[in-house]
């Protein structure tokens, strides 16, 4: 376990935006998503270190409860009066079109998190649970779910020749 709160950010950080991308489905809400839980864990670090938490499963969990926060309060439709003049240009991700980056993007957080974690991370069910505060068996049911929509939404594409 790193003692150094620096030490693990540098050895961690890769991985907590990468696992930020695939809970957000961009890389800039994936930075201020692993930055916030960053300020956070860091100010609580030494606590941390003396509970013996995992610290990596620690900010993991961390950030699937943010983003389920942040996805849960930013949901709502926000109605204006008038629309803008000018219309906000993006650029475009390379995997926006992805069929299975699509499928992803379309589950519910919770969903989205468990994949990640067991197929992109390749986290262990235990290790899964214990990075979400959930219990197993939530583990298994909620990859279930994931697996039988992405399933039904790819077979979908498949049998429509590819068309969306």
């Amino acid at each position: 376990m790193e003692e150094d709160f620096g030490e693990f950010v540098r050895a961690a950080l890769p991985g907590l935006l990468r696992y930020g991308h695939a809970l957000t489905g961009n890389p800039h809400d994936a930075a201020d998503l692993v930055q916030s839980v960053l300020e956070k864990v860091g100010s609580r670090w030494s606590a941390l270190l003396r509970k013996g938490q995992e610290p990596r499963a620690y900010v993991r969990r961390s950030m699937a409860n943010a983003h389920v926060s942040r996805w849960r309060r930013t949901r709502r439709e926000n109605l204006v009066a008038d629309l803008p003049d000018v219309s906000i240009h993006h650029d475009h991700d390379r995997l926006e079109d992805e069929p299975l980056w699509q499928a992803l993007r379309a589950l519910p957080p919770k969903q989205r998190a468990v994949i990640v974690l067991r197929y992109y991370d390749g986290l262990s069910e235990a290790e899964i649970a214990e990075s979400l505060g959930v219990t197993k068996g939530t583990v298994k049911s909620q990859t279930s779910k994931a697996m039988a929509s992405l399933r039904l939404r790819l077979g979908n594409l498949v049998e429509d020749g590819g068309d969306r």
